[in-house]
């Protein structure tokens, strides 16, 4: 009995303890997971090897397009974008639809046709705006990096690493557009200004087959072989997950978010109406208030990590009364590792009335008087 009792102990504790990265297996060539809200790697494997990335080139092409227009813009699409191989939203040359539908096509059903369109609207032409993708990846950390196309046909000179792509994907997911396009399952576009109406249906299976996931992009060739970028959110922790070159990506997938999310753990930073600092308040019927943040604020971060970590406060000397409660003081900056990961309004947490100053009496002033003297 006490045997069965030391086994049944043995195994609890062992399904207990996170999971180890030397015990996953993964079909992945090349494959990383980083921390979505401050950049740190989770798990690596040949994550800073160079490989082609196929359509998960789009990530960056639609960071880009949504940097440079609107998703109102009309663009037309010219015989070049409209003969593109490979994947399509079989546009039509002379066809004008907005950015907005360009970039869900290119997005959900990874149209090589749309990226085209896009390279041309925004650079001229898809060699420039190739130049501009590699230029903005280099200035966002992915240095290791080089574009020759905006859609992820194979070419000389065409490649990212799993490492770089997590970057490039972390700084596009700071976009509120680009987070709704990639989160959408299905689209159909409304066909204005003579375009075609059309459905777009997303091929990235994660966000069906994983509670949590939020995007991101699906990508394949011969040469290259299956790529797949993902993101999810569980517990107020957010993980991106790249892997290149991956038979078994799904199932990949699945066990690296599993194994950061079983690595992570976020705690509370800042607490909704909480208070967090005082401040002097001028002529008011109280001589401090408390200032609390608008917002809770979660942190995942181990206790090396955490020494990184400063709050910035900007805060006026004192304020004066009358004073509402909600009223914005000023704002905490968090930074991790200097980089700024969100700044949130302080605001009082009471009313304050204001108060008539009390005037100095005869013996107050004739003693104001004495010391100027002495």
């Amino acid at each position: 009995m006490k045997k069965m009792l030391s086994l049944l102990l043995v195994f609890c504790l062992l399904h207990a303890m996170p999971l180890c990265a030397h015990a996953l297996s993964v079909s992945a060539k090349y494959a990383c997971v980083i921390d979505m809200q401050t950049g740190q790697i989770v798990y690596e494997k040949n994550a800073h090897e160079t490989h082609s990335m196929a359509s998960t080139t789009k990530i960056m092409t639609a960071l880009l397009a949504i940097e440079n227009s609107r998703p109102e813009d009309l663009v037309t699409v010219s015989p070049n974008a409209a003969g593109t191989e490979g994947s399509s939203i079989y546009l039509k040359s002379g066809e004008k639809l907005p950015m907005g539908d360009l970039l869900y096509g290119l997005m959900l059903e990874s149209g090589n046709d749309a990226a085209v369109a896009i390279a041309e609207h925004i650079g001229g032409d898809v060699e420039t705006f190739a130049d501009m993708m590699t230029k903005r990846a280099h200035e966002i950390g992915a240095t290791q990096t080089g574009f020759k196309n905006p859609n992820g046909l194979d070419a000389e000179g065409h490649f990212t690493t799993a490492y770089n792509l997590a970057l490039i994907t972390r700084h596009a997911m700071q976009n509120d557009l680009f987070r709704e396009i990639v989160s959408t399952k299905r689209k159909t576009t409304e066909g204005t200004n003579g375009s075609t109406v059309r459905s777009f249906f997303n091929h990235n299976k994660m966000l069906s087959m994983y509670t949590g996931c939020t995007g991101v992009k699906t990508g394949f060739t011969k040469k290259t072989g299956r790529c797949l970028v993902s993101s999810a959110t569980k517990n107020h922790v957010s993980l991106i997950c790249v892997t290149l070159q991956a038979p078994d990506d799904w199932n990949d997938h699945t066990r690296l978010l599993d194994y950061g999310f079983s690595n992570r753990q976020a705690k509370p930073l800042l607490i909704k109406d909480m208070p967090i600092k005082s401040i002097p308040v001028k002529n008011g019927d109280c001589q401090t208030a408390e200032l609390v943040p608008t917002q809770d604020f979660f942190i995942s971060l181990d206790e090396q990590e955490q020494q990184k970590l400063t709050l910035i406060y900007k805060l006026p000397s004192n304020v004066p009364a009358p004073m509402s409660k909600g009223a914005q003081i000023g704002t905490v900056k968090v930074l991790y590792d200097k980089q700024l990961l969100a700044e949130i309004p302080l605001v009082s947490a009471v009313d304050t009335r204001y108060r008539e100053p009390i005037k100095p009496g005869f013996w107050e002033i004739f003693r104001n008087f004495l010391s100027f003297f002495s």
